[in-house]
């Protein structure tokens, strides 16, 4: 049923094993010189191993001033070229094909990154960059051209089977593309013709340079989604002039900084969302042509080449959460795949405040050396507290090893919060890594005990040589007048679908969870006010995802009222302080109370002297994201 992802391809003389595709994606794992780091060449190593067919590396400059990142790989000089030839020899023993991407940042890069004036074809700042770039002129668009050939020529010579010209995502080329950042009256500026002058000029370069032997993929975002940008039908005519000029596949994207939620989508995008574009490219190019956007699914991917819509399938984010995708779908082990929940919180969310970037479902990215998973040398009997998402984590990693463990958890299921949080509108897709997590469980054999809480008697009986408290957080329900009243219901109850509420509700508390569940009960016909005592809501929140969350709030008018304190909730009323007045909201049904957790940690104190190694993670410890979660379950269970 899986045939067509893993039959061979040509771009042009290089053959691809399957169509899975790992695209170029900024990891900031290499050194600040631009040279590959052995955490970097494991990360892609491993990747191959997972039988990927084409893997593409992250953005790599062409020049020095021309990085988006810190840690950011770089092939601007011969002297980085030793490095890049081990990462290249690393992924080819493992029967992989590696392609450099090249890429200059553009007006898309501060000085903070670079120590100098970013540059762009027009003295225009980027919108979510507060810095004029210095326009560009003919010698130096001239000297540019060079380089993006030189480095193309280093990859070469390191081994690289092709490279891919980053003409896409709002970067220096793209910024030539398009007329949203292009004002230029010479021969690079106004027609299409012109503004792909650049790009052209380029690929005949890196052609001229690297021989007629080795592949030159470019990749574009099709539509730029802000206004007087590139659309579907500029790309269209932009790809059929690059296919002329020499280059043998073009890869499918879309968006620019400013519409970042459209270039790494969250899960409030559709799956494919950008596949309909692609088979726009693929009418008018005999080239292939890479699909991208939200495939995360084998079944969706499938479907996609069997509807001749694209050529290739790259699976960015689903390869961050699973190396072994293909190897997995190959020997139909479906349901051991971790699949990308689109939560985007280790991946851009970490990458756009200058860290690395990590998994949320795979707390192996990026520490695949130093995350082995080993036999233990002395089996032991593990005790785990909690079957939330840091507790199952704890539990798989230990038995793995070959622990006897067993999990209690004081409810009837296993998920914890995680359940709850995958309640709201387009966040169902949290459930896939629960799924995943309970299947490991089964795999591995870990004893779970429901609606048994683990207490002290118990570990004074049963003798665990080591305890992991996983106990998460409970609700924190604030000393308000009236919150007691019947109708007043915590965000838990009502996701849980243990509380029901009327037709008219306020929810106090404006973080994620206050906000999901607004939209939650706004998208089943419920009139919703938030109060907030910040001045703005989800405030820690991942900006695409907010980005659709505040659409889906104001569809549905849900009223936002920011710096506002509840003093009093009455039967059908509530009392707020704003700006020093009392301020009285009536007709109320229900109010829910979102304001937060506390952990829940209560059992580490009374084992102290019970059990040698206890071992406290997540939300016990202190209430934060998922991502932290998992990765302290996994420590924990390599730890005992």
């Amino acid at each position: 049923m899986l045939e067509k992802l893993f039959e061979p391809i040509k771009i042009r003389e290089l053959e691809v094993k399957n169509r899975l595709v790992v695209p170029a994606m900024v990891m900031n794992y290499c050194n600040t010189d631009g040279t590959a780091t052995e955490r970097y060449i494991a990360y892609h190593e491993a990747r191959a191993e997972g039988g990927w067919g084409l893997i593409i590396t992250e953005a790599t400059a062409i020049d020095e001033h021309g990085k988006g990142f810190h840690n950011m790989a770089g092939l601007w000089s011969d002297d980085q070229i030793e490095s890049h030839a081990k990462l290249a020899e690393r992924v080819h023993q493992h029967g992989g094909k590696i392609a450099v991407q090249l890429y200059h940042a553009g007006r898309q890069t501060g000085s903070q990154i670079t120590g100098v004036q970013p540059i762009a074809p027009s003295p225009i700042k980027d919108p979510t960059i507060d810095e004029i770039p210095h326009e560009l002129t003919k010698a130096e668009i001239k000297e540019l051209i060079e380089k993006y050939g030189d480095a193309a020529l280093r990859a070469k010579k390191a081994g690289y089977d092709a490279a891919e010209i980053h003409g896409g995502h709002g970067y220096l080329i793209n910024q030539f593309l398009s007329p949203f950042s292009n004002k230029r009256t010479d021969e690079y500026g106004g027609t299409i013709m012109n503004r792909t002058r650049f790009a052209v000029e380029i690929v005949e370069n890196v052609r001229k340079k690297v021989g007629n032997d080795f592949p030159i993929l470019f990749r574009i975002s099709m539509e730029e989604f802000v206004e007087g940008g590139l659309t579907i039908e500029d790309t269209k005519v932009i790809a059929r002039i690059l296919e002329q000029a020499g280059v043998d596949a073009i890869n499918c994207s879309a968006g620019v900084y400013k519409t970042m939620q459209y270039v790494i989508q969250p899960a409030a995008v559709p799956h494919a969302f950008m596949v309909d574009l692609a088979a726009e490219i693929k009418k008018v190019v005999t080239i292939p042509v890479i699909a991208v956007g939200r495939i995360n699914d084998p079944f969706i991917a499938e479907s996609v080449l069997l509807s001749e819509k694209a050529d290739l399938i790259a699976m960015g984010r689903a390869s961050l959460a699973d190396p072994d995708f293909p190897n997995k779908v190959k020997e139909g082990k479906l349901d051991e795949i971790i699949q990308c929940i689109g939560c985007v919180q280790g991946c851009i969310g970490r990458l756009i405040k200058g860290l690395d970037v990590k998994c949320l479902v795979n707390p192996l990215t990026g520490k695949e050396n130093e995350f082995t998973v080993k036999p233990a040398n002395e089996k032991k009997k593990v005790f785990v507290a909690g079957g939330g998402i840091a507790g199952m984590q704890s539990a798989i990693i230990a038995a793995r090893r070959g622990h006897e463990v067993h999990l209690y958890e004081k409810d009837d299921n296993l998920g914890g919060q995680w359940l709850l949080a995958a309640v709201p509108p387009n966040k169902a897709e949290l459930n896939t890594f629960t799924i995943w997590q309970k299947n490991q469980l089964d795999k591995w054999g870990v004893h779970f005990h429901l609606k048994s809480e683990l207490n002290e008697n118990i570990v004074e009986n049963e003798k665990p040589d080591a305890v992991i408290i996983a106990t998460g957080a409970k609700p924190f329900v604030p000393n308000i007048p009236g919150v007691h009243l019947p109708e007043v219901v915590i965000a838990q109850d009502v996701l849980s679908g243990k509380k029901d509420v009327g037709q008219s509700v306020v929810v106090v508390g404006g973080g994620l969870v206050g906000a999901e569940t607004a939209a939650h009960l706004a998208n089943h016909g419920k009139k919703v006010v938030i109060i907030e005592m910040l001045n703005e809501i989800v405030k820690d929140g991942e900006p695409s995802v907010k980005h659709f969350l505040f659409k889906d709030l104001q569809e549905h008018n849900v009223e936002i009222i920011t710096s506002a304190k509840v003093k009093e909730i009455k039967q059908g009323s509530i009392t707020i302080e704003k700006d020093n007045d009392l301020r009285e909201i009536g007709n109320i049904d229900s109010v829910v109370i979102a304001v937060g957790s506390k952990s829940e940690n209560a059992l580490k104190e009374k084992l102290q002297g019970k059990v040698d190694n206890i071992i406290t993670v997540g939300d016990a410890i202190k209430v934060r994201k998922a991502i932290e979660a998992v990765e302290e379950g996994y420590e924990a269970g390599l730890a005992v």
